[in-house]
C-alpha cells in the first residue's frame, strides 16, 4: 500500500557538521506515522578526494571519519522506530563504511540491521587516469598530466531506492548526487517510474532543500539585526513531509532553536543553482523557475510548482588530482603602533621570499584590515586603519616542493627574534593540496551494484 507521506529528516550537511544534531530528528521523527528515514550527506568533491588518500594509506579507512560520531547515538533509536538511514558515509570506501556501522550495531545489540552498500561510482575502476584525462574539462582546474588520485561519478537516486526495495534498513554510498539521498526513498515508498519527470523534479527539490542541513532552519542564514534567528546555538535540522503527489512540507525537529521561513527555503532553494530553469541531476533535470514558497504556519513552509526534464545522456564526475603543498603561517602584533609593526614585518618578509628565488605564489596579510576581499597579492595601503591595535600578519603559498613551501613558513617563524619589536602568537600549517575538475561520462559506461552485509 502507497503511503501518503513519507518524512525524511536530515543529519548531517556536510562532513563535520554538529555531532548531535540528528538527535532532535529522530525523537521528533519516532512521533510521525509513515515511513521516515534519516539521511546524511558528508561528500563534497575535497572530502571524498581525502578519502581516497586516506584508503591509500590504510585499505580500512577512506570513510566518513565522523561515522561513528553521527551514529552511535541515534543507531539504536532508528533501529527501534523503523527509521530507515541512508548516507554517503562510504565515501572512497562504502564496504569500509558498511563494516564499521555492522561493529557498531552488534556493540549497541542492534540485531538483525540488514546494510546496503551501493558501489560503481569509482571511475578508475572503469576508465585509465589517459582515458579520464581526454574528458574536456567543464569546470575546475585542466587535469592535464597531473597525477589523478580519484575519478567519481555523480550516481543517482535509483540504486538507492532498489537498495531499500531489497529490504535495506540503512543504505551506504560514496558519490551520488545529494538529492538523491532523499529521491531514493520516495522512489522506494511511492513507485515513482523513470520517466515520471515531475514528481522526480519535486523529490529532487526536496532533496535539494534538505542536503545542506540547517542551512534551511536558519543557520547561515542569521545577520543580526537583518535576518535574526532564535537560539542559533541550538539550531535545529530539517524534516520534509513528502506527499505522495510530490507536495513538499519543509519543517525542523521539535524543539529546537533556527527557524524555516519562507527567506530560509528561497535562499537554500537557490544555492549552487546556475540556472533555475536547468538543474542537472543524474535523475531528472530540474527547473524551479515558477516554484511557489508559502508559509502555512510557524516554521512550516510549503513549496510547489517544480518542473521536470528527462535526464541528460552523461553524468557528471569530479576528478581529483595531486596539488602540492599549501603552507600558512601567523605572527600577531599588538598594542602601540602595532599596524606598523606589522607593515614591517610584511617587507621583511617579501625580502626574504624573494632571496629564496622561488615562483611560487605567495600572499601577504595583515588580518584585522582587508584580508578576504582585496584578492590574491593583498590590500595595497593601509591607511584607513588604526595605527594601534590588535593585527596579525599572514603568510600563504603554495607549490609542488614541499621543503620550499615549508621554507616560506619558516621565514615567519624567524620572526620571533629577527622581526620588528613584539611578535607573539606564531601558528603554522602545512597541507597537501587537491585540485579538482569536473567532467561528463556517458551514463552507460558507469554500472552500479549492491551488496549487503
Amino acid at each position: 500500500m502507497t503511503p501518503s507521506t513519507v518524512y525524511i529528516g536530515c543529519g548531517a550537511g556536510f562532513s563535520g557538521d554538529r555531532l548531535d544534531a540528528a538527535i532532535p530528528v529522530v525523537n521528533t521523527l519516532t512521533k510521525k506515522k509513515g515511513p521516515k528515514y534519516l539521511i546524511f550527506e558528508t561528500l563534497a568533491e575535497r572530502t571524498l578526494a581525502l578519502a581516497q588518500k586516506q584508503k591509500q594509506q590504510d585499505p580500512n579507512h577512506g570513510y566518513s571519519p565522523f561515522l561513528e560520531d553521527y551514529l552511535r547515538p541515534i543507531l539504536k533509536t532508528c533501529a527501534g522506530s523503523g527509521i530507515k538511514i541512508v548516507s554517503n558515509f562510504g565515501a572512497a570506501n562504502p564496504i569500509g563504511a558498511a563494516k564499521k556501522i555492522s561493529e557498531i550495531a552488534a556493540q549497541l545489540d542492534c540485531k538483525n540491521l540488514r546494510i546496503a552498500i551501493i558501489s560503481g561510482d569509482d571511475l578508475l575502476n572503469v576508465f585509465s587516469s589517459d582515458e579520464i584525462r581526454n574528458h574536456p574539462t567543464i569546470e575546475g582546474l585542466e587535469i592535464n598530466d597531473q597525477e589523478i588520485i580519484a575519478a567519481n561519478a555523480y550516481l543517482g537516486a535509483r540504486p538507492i531506492a532498489d537498495a531499500l526495495r531489497l529490504g535495506a534498513d540503512i543504505v551506504v554510498v560514496g558519490r551520488c548526487t545529494d538529492p538523491a539521498l532523499v529521491l531514493g526513498p520516495l522512489i522506494n515508498e511511492f513507485g515513482w517510474k523513470e520517466n515520471d519527470w515531475q514528481h522526480l523534479a519535486q523529490g529532487t527539490m526536496a532533496g535539494h532543500l534538505l542536503e545542506c542541513g540547517a542551512q534551511v532552519t536558519g543557520a547561515y542564514f542569521a545577520d543580526p539585526g537583518y535576518k535574526d534567528v532564535p537560539d542559533l546555538a541550538e539550531v535545529g535540522f530539517p524534516i520534509a513531509e513528502i506527499g505522495d503527489d510530490g507536495s513538499i512540507i519543509i519543517t525542523k525537529a521539535d524543539e529546537t532553536g533556527g527557524i524555516v521561513s519562507e527567506q530560509t527555503v528561497k535562499e537554500q532553494l537557490l544555492y549552487e543553482i546556475h540556472d533555475p530553469a536547468n538543474y542537472y541531476t543524474a535523475d531528472v533535470i530540474l527547473d524551479i523557475s515558477k516554484v511557489s514558497v508559502e508559509q502555512i504556519a510557524a516554521n512550516r513552509v510549503r513549496v510547489s510548482g517544480a518542473n521536470g526534464k528527462p535526464y541528460p545522456p552523461t553524468l557528471k564526475a569530479t576528478v581529483s588530482v595531486n596539488g602540492g603543498w599549501m603552507g600558512e603561517a601567523e605572527m600577531t602584533y599588538a598594542g602601540p603602533n602595532a599596524l606598523a609593526r606589522a607593515k614591517l614585518a610584511i617587507e621583511v618578509l617579501k625580502k626574504r621570499c624573494r632571496n629564496l628565488e622561488t615562483n611560487y605564489p605567495i600572499r601577504f596579510d595583515i588580518l584585522g584590515t582587508v584580508s578576504v576581499h582585496s584578492g590574491d597579492m593583498g590590500p595595497d595601503n593601509y591607511d584607513s586603519f588604526e595605527t594601534d591595535g590588535d593585527y596579525r600578519v599572514r603568510i600563504a603559498s603554495r607549490g609542488q616542493d614541499k621543503k620550499i613551501v615549508e621554507r616560506i613558513n619558516q621565514e615567519m617563524l624567524s620572526l620571533y627574534c629577527s622581526g620588528p619589536a613584539g611578535g607573539g602568537g606564531f601558528r603554522q600549517h602545512l597541507t597537501d593540496q587537491i585540485h579538482t575538475a569536473s567532467i561528463l561520462v556517458d551514463r552507460d559506461k558507469v554500472a552500479t551494484t549492491i551488496e549487503f552485509i
